[in-house]
């Protein structure tokens, strides 16, 4: 019997580029806004046939509110109508957003190691850019999410 196969998305979220980089961020990025954005993209732009096709293994796995890194998994067979949805996704809530992909993986391991390289780079520039602003409270989350990545399976 031939396992299920899937598609892992490690995704980049950008927040509206027109604001300054010191501010603090206009919406907190979480795995249920992330998918619900997907989902109404997924129905405005392919239907509810298009809808109900992808939603079957369509799940966001991890989302890191930080670095605005989030991964996606979606079937073999709907992972392009899956990845065109995202791309077509402009904002979440009243927030504008662009999705960029940075990894297209067949298994969770390889993608799990493409988040983890792309987060750590991810932090150290945030650190950059918040300089002395940055708190202990900050680097234990950082921590909590790159323990989040490594604990994740199918």
């Amino acid at each position: 019997m031939v396992g299920f196969k899937n598609r892992y998305m490690v995704m980049e979220v950008f927040l509206d580029p027109n604001r300054e980089l010191a501010v603090d961020d206009p919406i907190i990025i979480t795995q249920f806004n992330v998918s619900k954005a997907i989902k109404d993209s997924l129905l405005q732009n392919f239907g509810e046939c298009g809808l109900a096709s992808s939603i079957g293994s369509l799940q966001v796995k991890y989302v890191n509110p930080i670095t605005k890194l989030c991964i996606i998994r979606a079937s073999r067979e709907e992972y392009q109508k899956v990845w065109s949805a995202i791309t077509m996704i402009r904002s979440i809530g009243t927030c504008p957003v662009l999705f960029n992909l940075l990894d297209l993986s067949g298994s969770i391991k390889a993608c799990k190691n493409a988040a983890l390289r792309c987060d750590e780079l991810k932090f150290e520039h945030y650190k950059l850019v918040a300089g002395g602003r940055l708190t202990d409270e900050v680097n234990q989350r950082m921590q909590n999410c790159l323990e989040k990545i490594k604990i994740l399976e199918h």
